[in-house]
């Protein structure tokens, strides 16, 4: 996976300021990073799902070029660190118990690190100095010496292109990339902060600022709100509360999934796909209040994604659910949680140590360990490919080794290969109503069962299962239910399933009566 003379845009010449992006493809999120510039250097993490964590240290000479990396692969305590120190025409790696290495490079070489957004920044500088409408940028890839070549479209549209592989890059008014995505692979690449200032195109979906604003005609408002964390950010959400309502309303945390997501639920590759947005215009036409949030890091709200679990993350949805007690719109007696995939983790979590939350759904919600789902998910992968039997055994019999070795640098990772969703099930003592599509090949429709027993062997017998036959992972129609994001952008509604939102609905409006 991967014009005129632009030293007056160059990226060494700005302001102190940090960026952070995230790479995805459908729900899944490939790396994270965040990087931070000033006069002579870019500091930043790339932290990718599959491998360890990279820390690096550009440093900028005064024509905007790299004359050193340091760069430090893996935990701290053992991390494999290197130096390449760039001159006009090589390139020295220096790395401890080994010689120094020297490579033959073409003046203005820029060293390349896979997934990361500030490499590709850097590339489009080099190229807008250099100058012309189709440019050869030297770069240093794995200890070789190779070129991208790099064509500027209309307006601030660029395409890098690597290894015969397209990146289409949207830059701002500064230089700096957006956004974009790689169309042959619907791989995207989301600018969380700042957030993205206009549309960007990645399989049909605007990656930015979202009209969040009720339908016309709607018997709801659509709020916007600033939610106090504590930990010294603010999230951002949108609260919609039933217009005309003689008294204090019940009111529902939506809790998104993993990967980078806004309040919408919204899904780059995926277009047309907003979940949490459906659900909000749902129960707010039923007379129930609907808080959804950015997730941390994404759109308008602070804090850093990189590093947390998710249990961090539940923090963030505690502190949601907090906030709604505040409102003197919302009935703090009748509050529920709803999560979608890993916020079906989420959830329990919270309501299973919170005595007023007085309702639970949850949507494809995980009963097993991530370790046991990350085997499934392999194995269903394999299966699309056509890959059956001894040679998928092969293929499996290094999967887990390769998970441990990614989850030694990865917090989220190491947290969720290990955590086991069902002792915070156990603990419910409150109405609960589990939604799985039967389709579903990113969580086995079993596991719906398997939670509802874990609850009512444990004593909860206020347990309901819905299981819809044909739907799959984000309650689209979808017979075939592959995993595949292709597949989901392929489908001709994106639009969740009616029944899906009915069922939801009624239950809880029975629920917090």
């Amino acid at each position: 996976m991967l014009a005129s003379a632009l030293l007056s845009l160059s990226l060494a010449a700005s302001a102190p300021d940090t960026t952070v992006f995230a790479v995805t493809r459908g729900q899944d999120t490939l790396a994270t990073e965040r990087f931070t510039r000033d006069a002579g250097a870019i500091t930043g993490t790339l932290a990718p799902r599959t491998v360890p964590a990279a820390r690096y240290t550009l440093a900028l000479a005064a024509n905007g070029l790299v004359a050193r990396m340091d760069l430090a692969v893996g935990p701290d305590s053992s991390a494999r660190r290197s130096t390449i120190r760039f001159t006009a025409d090589s390139a020295f790696v220096e790395a401890p118990g080994s010689s120094t290495e020297r490579i033959a490079l073409r003046p203005g070489t820029l060293p390349f690190l896979n997934l990361s957004s500030a490499i590709l920044e850097l590339i489009t500088v080099r190229a807008r100095s250099i100058g012309g409408d189709s440019v050869q940028v030297p770069l240093l890839i794995n200890g070789a010496a190779m070129s991208a070549t790099v064509t500027h479209a209309a307006g601030r549209e660029v395409r890098i292109s690597v290894a015969g592989v397209a990146l289409d890059v949207l830059l701002d008014a500064a230089g700096r990339m957006e956004g974009g995505c790689v169309p042959s692979q619907g791989v995207a690449f989301v600018r969380l902060r700042p957030a993205p200032t206009r549309p960007i195109a990645c399989g049909g979906t605007a990656l930015a600022t979202v009209d969040y604003s009720a339908p016309a005609g709607a018997p709801y408002t659509a709020v916007d709100m600033r939610i106090p964390t504590g930990r010294g950010y603010t999230l951002a959400g949108t609260l919609t509360l039933p217009k005309d309502a003689d008294r204090r309303v019940p009111a529902v945390v939506l809790v998104t999934g993993s990967g980078p997501e806004d309040r919408d639920s919204r899904i780059p590759a995926v277009p047309g796909y907003a979940f949490f947005r459906e659900i909000a215009d749902t129960l707010g036409r039923r007379g129930i209040a609907v808080l959804r949030v950015d997730d941390r890091g994404v759109g308008a709200s602070g804090g850093d994604p990189s590093g947390a679990t998710t249990a961090d993350f539940a923090d963030d949805a505690r502190a949601a659910l907090a906030y709604l007690r505040t409102r003197a719109e919302i009935d703090p007696a009748r509050l529920a949680i709803t999560g979608h995939s890993e916020g079906g983790m989420i959830a329990p979590m919270i309501a299973s140590t919170d005595p007023a939350v007085r309702a639970v759904v949850l949507l494809a919600a995980p009963a097993w360990t991530g370790r046991r789902i990350s085997l499934y998910q392999n194995r269903q992968s394999l299966a699309a490919a056509g890959i059956t039997g001894p040679a998928a055994d092969s293929v499996m019999r290094v999967v887990p080794a390769r998970l441990d070795s990614a989850a030694a640098g990865q917090p989220w990772l190491r947290h969720y290969l290990d955590y086991d969703p069902l002792p915070a099930a156990r603990r419910l003592r409150v109405p609960v109503l589990v939604l799985q599509g039967g389709s579903d090949h990113q969580v086995a429709p079993e596991q719906a069962d398997e939670l509802a027993r874990a609850m009512r062997d444990a004593g909860n017998r206020r347990v309901t299962v819905r299981i819809f036959p044909d739907v799959d992972h984000l309650f689209l129609r979808d017979p075939e239910g592959t995993a595949s994001v292709a597949h989901y952008a392929s489908l001709p509604s994106k639009q969740v399933q009616p029944e899906v939102l009915g069922a939801m609905a009624d239950w809880l409006a029975a629920a917090l009566r």
